[in-house]
């Protein structure tokens, strides 16, 4: 077999499909988020970041700076090891009681990113517990889905956010066998909310634990930013909350929050946790440092809030299509791959607007968007050039508006 023109032949299906990804070079600076530096071919530029999954622009907050900081002149640049060797430093404990305490739980245990905590956590409960069904939302992130068949546990997949199919579904199973019900609280795609109370309800009517990812929701809701289900009241009716700390607070990492003894059980028996180095010290320090300053200040989460729907106003004024929904993301829908990775090519060309283009497989073809993520530190003047830009491209390419411009 002539490896390299398979390879060759796979990408270059990807690019006649329009779906072959580009990264861009871009040089984050201090204090200048959510400004960049950009290194092209043709040069190099500013451009304006909307994309950020730093959605709060913890990422340059003195606060947690200073934490790592201190921690690199304390600790060291790395960890040492494994946790169970040697890697277990006092930030990793102290950034642990932090997140249980966020999440109203008995313990949390820290993972290296929120991708590998949802398939260390959900691949080692399921695989663990004899005869486990999981219950998965049709929706829920690739992450969750690769740890549910890590753990060949018997799996029933109902229709997004759809409460009626979850309970045929539940009342379908053996009533005697453990069941985990897995969903998520905003959907990083489509911006919606998973109803975490009527699913809670169904729970405990047909025994099953819940895992709720809130990794699109903590930092940003709840007035400690605990997410949705400190929001709603409702983190004591949640067997597993799962997190991360590479969104909202800025840094990385990732951690599941639940009782003393099923963190243990996970610490004890999941690979993605046993078998690879811990995160660096100075990584925890800047992840509690993050998480204090969120509990106690409410101004970025307020200020992000008016920013979205400043530019949900203007969208809708020019009747450019997106996505109505009660969080802060904001999909604009383009509907065409090419499209959609023209617009965003020629944004951060003739714009200085950087807005990643999202195809398939993130999402389904034909759903194709431009996924905007307005933060505190956007500014006006930004939001109009980012406004201004959009309705030039939308008339340059001839995509359909909503009726109601004119409202």
């Amino acid at each position: 077999m002539d490896y390299q023109a398979f390879f060759k032949s796979r990408l270059d299906g990807l690019r006649d499909e329009g779906n072959y990804r580009v990264f861009a070079d871009l040089q984050r600076r201090r204090g200048a988020f959510p400004r960049a530096r950009h290194t092209a071919e043709d040069g190099t530029g500013e451009v304006t970041i909307w994309c950020s999954n730093d959605y709060l622009g913890m990422g340059q907050n003195p606060d947690v700076l200073a934490a790592m900081h201190t921690a690199i002149d304390h600790s060291g640049a790395g960890a040492g090891g494994t946790r169970n060797i040697s890697g277990t430093t006092h930030e990793h404990v102290l950034l642990e009681a932090e997140l249980a305490d966020l999440h109203g739980k008995q313990a949390a245990l820290l993972f290296t990113s929120g991708y590998v905590s949802n398939w260390a956590a959900i691949g080692t409960l399921a695989s663990q517990i004899p005869g486990c069904i999981v219950f998965s939302d049709s929706l829920n992130h690739a992450s969750m889905i690769e740890g549910i068949r890590h753990s060949r546990a018997s799996k029933v997949i109902w229709k997004h956010n759809d409460l009626d199919d979850l309970e045929t579904k539940l009342a379908a199973a053996d009533p005697d066998a453990p069941k985990l019900i897995a969903f998520e609280s905003v959907y990083s795609m489509d911006g919606d909310i998973g109803p975490i109370e009527a699913i809670c309800d169904l729970a405990d009517k047909y025994g099953a634990m819940t895992y709720l990812d809130e990794v699109h929701a903590v930092g940003l809701y709840g007035p400690r930013g605990g997410g949705i289900a400190e929001r709603e009241g409702l983190m004591h009716r949640l067997t597993v909350i799962e997190g991360t700390l590479g969104k909202a607070f800025g840094v990385v990492g990732g951690y599941i929050a639940a009782s003393a003894e099923l963190c243990d059980f996970v610490r004890s028996f999941a690979s993605g946790f046993i078998f690879t180095t811990a995160l660096p010290p100075a990584v925890a320090a800047g992840a509690r440092a993050s998480v204090q300053h969120l509990k106690r200040s409410c101004k970025e989460r307020d200020s992000q809030k008016e920013r979205v729907a400043r530019v949900r106003k203007g969208l809708d004024a020019m009747g450019i299509p997106h996505i109505p929904n009660p969080s802060h993301i904001i999909p604009v829908m383009v509907g065409d791959p090419v499209k959609c990775k023209f617009i965003s090519d020629i944004l951060m060309r003739d714009y200085g607007v950087y807005i990643q283009p999202i195809n398939y497989p993130t999402v389904p073809k034909g759903t194709e968007r431009l996924r905007i993520t307005p933060s505190p530190v956007h500014s006006d003047e930004e939001i109009e050039h980012l406004l201004g830009a959009l309705e030039a491209l939308w008339t340059e390419c001839q995509i359909a508006r909503r009726p109601m411009a004119a409202q």
